[in-house]
């Protein structure tokens, strides 16, 4: 059944911007110093003949989609963007109507073909990884999502229901939850507040000798200086995986600059996600360090919310990387091994008790993901990709509208806080931290809720 609120893409750009780090990032052995944003501009009109423009951005990314251990980081790089491109171009030349959710999820059967089509352009040694593909479409997805209620007039989250959907979710997710619409599953006002997780990585430093050189930027340098300026409460800890030691010892090292630094301002409750970037070799690993924090530091381990993604991202060539023990003391998301429904119901089967949303992954696809978690009763949380500008306030949104995510990632500030400027004149409150809190009553516009003056 046809709807007078169906769109059709008019028109579509794309354009790139790259941006230095402040500091470099360290995570999984890899270190990044800049970021590449892939920027996606478009226009809708509707069945009844009204027009709407979107924007949408993700930073490309590739170190995180597609760690090649074959291809260099320019040519992984090259690869995304080229697809990003030809995504786009066949964005633009789909011909018929629907939601916006359904054109994206009819526009990523040819994912693989594009990517068939890159990999023999390139002479390419592998395929582009599904979850590079996702990563490169997200901003395509986002614009038209955010020029579908510019049309409207409303704010996409409010434009979900079978009033406006010609597909139940069902059709996106294999017969599961069938007759029901992602309406269901989120909030018709964004939550006023969030807690922001601060990002802790392996190269930050956490007190004053630390510090070779400082850099005298105005931007807080030390774990302590982050946590008196912005007041934190939540902090995601990068962790080597591969050094039980070193682990240990930084996750104690960090709670004891909170045990010094949050009384100065009152502050007696924190907490802490800990991130393995896939480099545990098994759950005992898990197990090891869990049974070390408590031993050492037993408010640091009562401190820890989740653990995310500790063995490799690949469930079907690992299927003995089993989370079950793990996931009894602390719960264990996915973060890069969700690309499908496929992955998310075999970390069900493997012990993963989480899931961790990305709005690099699409827009209907974190969703959708996030429906069928809260179907399961999974932990949820929503984090980013080192996102500025646009792509933070989407992922943003995203957390505030899906009920049981209690906060957001955000590390663009932190690393690259260049990427942020503008942005942070029109959303202050979501760029300018205070108590260790998002502003995200202000993610309410039209489109995507973050619809700049």
């Amino acid at each position: 059944m046809t709807k007078s609120t169906d769109i059709r893409i008019v028109d579509i750009s794309t354009n790139l911007q790259n941006i230095l780090y402040r500091t470099p990032m360290k995570f999984g052995g890899r270190v990044v110093t800049d970021v590449t944003l892939f920027n996606v501009d478009v226009t809708v009109e509707t069945r009844d003949g009204r027009r709407g423009s979107g924007h949408g951005s993700m930073p490309v990314g590739n170190a995180w989609g597609w760690p090649s251990s074959v291809e260099p980081g320019d040519r992984t790089l090259d690869a995304m963007i080229r697809l990003g491109n030809l995504v786009a171009s066949a964005a633009g030349q789909l011909e018929h109507y629907g939601h916006p959710i359904e054109l994206v999820h009819d526009l990523s059967h040819d994912y693989g073909k594009l990517t068939l089509q890159i990999k023999e352009q390139m002479q390419l040694e592998e395929s582009i990884p599904r979850l590079a593909q996702l990563v490169y479409a997200s901003p395509i997805g986002a614009a038209i999502n955010d020029a579908y209620g510019d049309a409207l007039e409303a704010n996409s989250y409010n434009l979900l229901s079978r009033e406006f959907m010609n597909r139940d979710l069902g059709h996106f997710l294999e017969g599961k939850l069938t007759g029901r619409y992602l309406d269901e599953f989120t909030l018709r006002t964004p939550k006023p507040t969030m807690p922001l997780y601060h990002l802790i990585g392996a190269l930050d430093p956490l007190t004053d000798s630390d510090i070779e050189q400082r850099l005298n930027d105005g931007v807080p340098e030390t774990l302590g200086e982050w946590i008196l300026a912005d007041g934190l409460t939540h902090m995601k800890i990068k962790l080597a995986g591969d050094n039980l030691q070193w682990d240990v010892d930084r996750v104690a090292s960090i709670e004891k600059v909170n045990l010094e630094t949050q009384p100065r301002r009152g502050c007696k409750q924190w907490w802490y996600s800990t991130d393995f970037n896939e480099k545990c070799a098994d759950v005992q690993y898990v197990l090891d360090f869990l049974q070390q924090i408590q031993q050492v530091s037993p408010t640091a381990f009562q401190r820890i919310q989740y653990i995310e993604q500790p063995t490799n991202r690949d469930l079907k060539a690992f299927p003995e990387n089993k989370m079950h023990d793990a996931a009894k003391v602390k719960p264990v998301v996915i973060d890069e091994s969700l690309v499908d429904l496929e992955s998310l119901e075999l970390s069900r089967d493997q012990g993963y008790s989480g899931v961790a949303l990305k709005a690099c992954k699409g827009h209907g696809e974190a969703l959708m993901m996030g429906a069928l978690a809260q179907h399961y009763n999974l932990f949820l949380c929503v984090q980013d990709l080192t996102c500025v500008g646009a792509s933070f306030l989407h992922s943003a949104s995203i957390a505030a509208r899906i009920p049981s995510v209690a906060a957001i990632e955000g590390n663009g500030r932190q690393y690259c806080p260049r990427g942020n400027e503008g942005w942070d004149v029109d959303f202050p409150e979501m760029f300018n931290i205070t108590d260790g809190a998002v502003g995200t009553f202000l993610l309410n516009k039209s489109g995507l809720g973050y619809r700049s003056s």
